[in-house]
């Protein structure tokens, strides 16, 4: 998983200071909205899972008065009616795709994500034909920066949290747990009084597949393209993302 989630940051930390940062806004926005809706309305303190999506927008940098105005939104009468929606499928080499969006219009979807695959040497295959590769993971995101407690400390109150990996970085620290245990997560780090910069459900591949970089690079443009569309929240793969793979993607 290490490499998965070094690219991830190297993403993150990029995604800040390109056009990326609207697309950021955007997949917080409709998340923020699935959450009003679905979560049971637009009070944080009894919605956790828009308690979640708020601290994804703020970890982002979207301004205070953008999320508020997305809530209130999303409880008004004439709030998009987004619904979530998932593809699987295969890219060049045999890669393994799964991809999540949330969309008000399911036949425009799935006309845009059959069309990247077969533009780029892939082919969208039938729901649940590949979701077994892949395993539901909880994964958190902490800022080295905001953490004031030793670190010592701090893994032994994650593992009691749930955590079952912790990958550490310069400045940032990506804690794993098992799908049933996101929730047990979140309320450790509101009790520790850490607000991650990112918390998500991922889907994490049990197996991976290396390929040379120059084939790799083109699976990880592919995923760029699918993470372009406007109705894709989130892409997965089993790509094995190495130090050169990653490597060679900081110089583009």
């Amino acid at each position: 998983m290490a490499g998965h989630s070094k690219w991830a940051n190297i993403k993150h930390r990029k995604g800040a200071q390109d056009k990326k940062r609207a697309k950021q806004f955007t997949r917080a926005i409709k998340e923020i909205s699935v959450a009003v809706k679905e979560g049971g309305g637009p009070d944080p303190e009894s919605n956790p899972g828009l308690r979640n999506a708020i601290s994804n927008a703020k970890g982002v940098n979207m301004p205070k008065d953008t999320i508020e105005r997305a809530i209130k939104k999303a409880s008004g009468a004439d709030a998009d009616n987004y619904e979530t929606v998932t593809f699987e499928g295969y890219g060049p080499n045999g890669i393994a795709f799964f991809i999540e969006c949330t969309t008000d219009n399911t036949n425009r979807t799935v006309a845009s994500v059959r069309s990247i695959f077969s533009k780029n040497g892939g082919n969208l295959g039938t729901n649940g034909s590949l979701e077994f590769l892949f395993d539901k993971k909880g994964v958190f995101v902490l800022e080295r920066e905001k953490i004031e407690m030793d670190l010592e400390e701090l893994e032994l109150e994650l593992i009691e949290g749930g955590a079952t990996t912790i990958e550490k970085e310069e400045d940032l620290i990506t804690v794993y747990t098992e799908f049933n245990d996101f929730g047990l997560m979140s309320s450790k780090l509101e009790e520790l009084g850490l607000e991650p910069k990112n918390s998500e459900v991922q889907r994490i591949p049990m197996n991976t597949v290396e390929l040379p970089v120059e084939d790799a690079k083109k699976i990880l443009d592919l995923v760029e393209k699918f993470e372009d569309d406007d109705d894709v929240q989130n892409v997965f793969h089993n790509l094995e993302i190495s130090d050169e793979l990653v490597d060679a993607m900081e110089e583009k």
